[in-house]
């Protein structure tokens, strides 16, 4: 296997949020990067990002092993992106995160190739949530296959086109209240998507050890609530706080259970029980982005770079100087 520029890098999911960061970083240190995704043409607007005939999507679909073999062919290095917040069909967590990552791992295995497998903060095999069980479950199938393969495990992520920062200023335009299940006291520790992109285009070099589990946090842990005040004062906009009981979101998360793009699941409001933050012992171990000689980006940084379009005058609202959240109780004025 070549260690080094110029290889040729295998993104699963590179299609996504993640992946479009990941196919830069690596295109901006010379590699070779093939896309494989269910569906190529969605990865088309990955073309510009490197030069002509440095980025090829590429048919696959985890489910059948053949499109992953072939996926890899003369791979030196594989990089697994896929992953699900909810299940639809036959994309199960079980099928995609747990059958999908072994066999990603042993077609890896099979030609040679490095691995780095993406995970979440949080997966534990003896958790609740069948997310975060189908997560260890894939670290485990991955390690199985290939011992000396590296996990990346990022709090939330957020960025241009992320699903949570974008969902919950939209909600903000339209809604008076926004929702704090569990009364949001919940931690995180946003990651910027640009860190774990150069982050995992270090893995695929050898610049950190490999065989190691790395738990990706950015340089803040704050609640739920603390970041919707976050969110809210990028756009000038004050909105008030209604607390959901954990027992009371459950319920109404299986009332819309069969529901379209249900907007949340029995499984997310188990996982909202459980902190998201980097553990004391990935701290004390060296295996946080601390290893990677990186500077992790602020949300106060990054946020009004992509959140401004939602303000009430888009770039000509000045940003409100303190938190715009509102408690219930306290509900003085809505922007």
């Amino acid at each position: 296997m070549t260690i080094g520029l110029k290889q040729t890098v295998v993104l699963f999911g590179g299609s996504g949020f993640l992946g479009r960061y990941v196919a830069r970083a690596l295109c901006r240190r010379g590699h070779r990067v093939r896309v494989a995704c269910r569906r190529p043409d969605l990865a088309y607007h990955l073309q510009v990002a490197g030069n002509m005939g440095q980025i090829l999507p590429i048919q696959a679909n985890l489910r059948y092993r053949w499109s992953v073999d072939r996926a890899v062919e003369d791979a030196d290095h594989v990089v697994n992106l896929v992953g699900i917040l909810a299940e639809s069909g036959r994309q199960s967590f079980d099928a995609v995160q747990k059958s999908g990552a072994r066999a990603v791992a042993e077609a890896a295995r099979g030609v040679g190739a490095g691995m780095t497998q993406i995970s979440a903060i949080g997966a534990d095999a003896g958790s609740k949530s069948r997310y975060a069980r189908s997560k260890a479950a894939g670290e485990a199938a991955v390690f199985e296959a290939i011992p000396e393969a590296t996990i990346l495990r990022p709090s939330i992520v957020f960025g241009a086109e992320d699903q949570f920062f974008n969902r919950f200023a939209q909600m903000s335009r339209f809604s008076p209240f926004l929702p704090l299940i569990g009364g949001g006291k919940t931690r995180y520790q946003p990651v910027f998507v640009g860190d774990v992109a150069e982050a995992v285009a270090d893995t695929v070099e050898g610049k950190v050890p490999n065989g190691r589990i790395y738990e990706l946090g950015g340089p803040e842990v704050l609640t739920f609530k603390e970041m919707m005040e976050e969110m809210l004062r990028v756009i000038g906009r004050k909105r008030r706080f209604v607390t959901i009981p954990f027992g009371a979101a459950s319920t109404m998360a299986g009332l819309m259970r069969f529901l379209p793009g249900a907007p949340l699941t029995e499984d997310q409001v188990e996982l909202l029980k459980s902190d998201n933050v980097v553990s004391e012992e990935a701290k004390a171990e060296g295996r946080t982005l601390d290893a990677f000689e990186r500077m992790p980006r602020t949300l106060d940084a990054i946020l009004p770079t992509y959140l401004v379009r939602f303000r009430p005058q888009g770039q000509f609202t000045q940003p409100q100087p303190q938190a715009g959240g509102l408690d219930a109780e306290n509900q003085d004025g809505l922007a």
